[in-house]
């Protein structure tokens, strides 16, 4: 007869929910994003280097700082979940060509995935601009959830939209808006559509005049962003201020095209953008 301890001893015998699920080995490819469990450092790989106490793994952040870590078991979380990073093998010529692994948004992505039915909430952004930055970056994590996209076309009539809108547990609506800053127009309106909402709006916003700014000098070939003189249309300040042509539909082109992936745009953007899509995907009742 065995005794009471011997079912948990032999793994046959022990109820599926006390056993030790297996950590899934993850291949370290570049971009892949990941955190290291004991500092909670977040980035995306960058190399993966042999040394004599093992492998390492180099992480950039959004900020383009770099770490190193031992690619220890159970040492990273991948979107929350504990893995074991290893080094990638060499891929094919042919596994290779079936394009990159991660969305634009460093997203794992869903190879073969369809867009899924529009939820009944939204995302609004100011302008087309904006709209078209969003698309580009987190296109195809909205597909996947059902996110659509709308733009306002300026701030001042929100708290209509927002009456319109008719927000509800299981119609959300998320706002992004430019320059909320304390004291400005913008903070008021927030605040004011914020105030109809019954908890289902979200208005958040980058503190950026324009979603131009928004992206990172770097990634558009320039120093700064220029200071343009109160008074003057912004975009057309900066058109002039770098010597572009003033011409703001050309100009958005060259800016947009200069984005890649996320890593091309300023945190104080990213984190609102995530914000909004957590919020209008959330549960009924979360």
């Amino acid at each position: 007869m065995r005794s009471r301890h011997d079912r948990y001893d032999n793994p046959d015998l022990t109820p599926p929910w006390k056993r030790k699920q297996p950590v899934p080995e993850v291949a370290a490819e570049p971009d892949l994003v990941v955190e290291e469990v004991t500092t909670g450092f977040c980035g995306a790989v960058v190399r993966c280097e042999k040394t004599a106490e093992g492998p390492t793994v180099t992480l950039e952040d959004r900020f383009g700082k770099h770490r190193v870590f031992p690619m220890a078991p159970r040492g990273f979380l991948l979107e929350g979940r504990a893995v074991t990073l290893v080094r990638p093998r060499a891929a094919p010529a042919a596994a290779a060509a079936r394009g990159p692994r991660l969305t634009a948004s460093g997203s794992i992505a869903v190879p073969g995935a369809r867009a899924r039915v529009a939820r009944a909430g939204r995302i609004y952004v100011e302008g087309r601009h904006d709209a078209e930055l969003v698309e580009k970056v987190w296109g195809d994590d909205l597909r996947i959830e059902g996110v659509v996209v709308e733009y306002l076309e300026g701030v001042d009539d929100l708290p209509a939209v927002v009456e319109t809108f008719a927000p509800a547990p299981d119609a959300r609506l998320g706002v992004l808006v430019d320059h909320l800053v304390p004291g400005s127009k913008e903070s008021r309106i927030a605040a004011e559509a914020g105030t109809r909402s019954g908890g289902n709006v979200l208005v958040v916003g980058h503190p950026y005049i324009d979603i131009w700014e928004a992206v990172k000098p770097a990634s558009v070939g320039i120093g700064a962003w220029p200071k343009v003189p109160r008074g003057t249309d912004w975009k057309l300040g900066v058109c002039a201020g770098l010597g572009w042509e003033a011409n703001t539909g050309a100009a958005w082109q060259r800016i947009l095209g200069s984005v890649r992936s996320y890593k091309d745009l300023e945190p104080a953007l990213l984190g609102r953008v995530e914000e909004l899509i957590d919020f209008v995907t959330a549960p009924e009742g979360a």
